[in-house]
């Protein structure tokens, strides 16, 4: 199974560095910059076309994201951003503070407004899920993008925060089949 992953567009909360997580913000108005990367990105995505089913998140940001891509997405809940709890609508800098190297070090031990076992729970239904399809295209977010690429390449998510994924970032990941 091979899942490309864009995380979305900036929004204004992005811009300030404020952690967004369940709140349902919109993208920014796009930059030349983020014109671009599109473009780019749509070399990929042309490459690796046709997708078999193309998901994005409950949230608009995601959605607003790949009707700029020209996508028509279905909406998968599994793909929801983490829900940082008293955290969403402030900066990064004070959940950092607040819980400290915990963030990087050990994540799957946290529970914020959802524990973090609880999102390594839902990348394994997502991947249970669509396990029948060769080719999916996901437009997500980045605590949930940082953590599928843990998972990918270590078999946990204890390593998300250790991973970096920008606004408009494209990500292909190739998994074996999950059973």
């Amino acid at each position: 199974m091979q899942i490309t992953l864009i995380r979305h567009l900036p929004t204004e909360w992005n811009n300030k560095t404020w952690l967004q997580g369940r709140r349902d913000i919109e993208i920014c108005p796009l930059s030349d910059e983020h014109r671009q990367g599109i473009l780019e990105n749509q070399k990929t995505l042309t490459i690796q076309s046709p997708f078999d089913i193309v998901l994005a998140s409950s949230l608009v940001r995601t959605h607003q994201t790949a009707h700029l891509y020209g996508q028509q997405p279905e909406t998968e809940s599994l793909l929801d951003e983490l829900d940082f709890g008293p955290f969403e609508g402030q900066p990064k800098k004070k959940l950092i503070d607040a819980i400290g190297t915990v963030w990087i070090e050990d994540p799957m031990s946290l529970s914020l407004g959802e524990d973090l076992v609880k999102l390594e729970d839902r990348i394994v239904q997502f991947l249970k899920k669509y396990r029948q399809y060769d080719n999916i295209l996901v437009f997500g977010h980045g605590s949930w993008i940082r953590a599928i690429s843990s998972y990918w390449k270590y078999g946990h998510i204890n390593n998300m925060n250790k991973l970096t994924v920008a606004n408009n970032e494209c990500i292909t990941l190739e998994f074996m089949t999950v059973s």
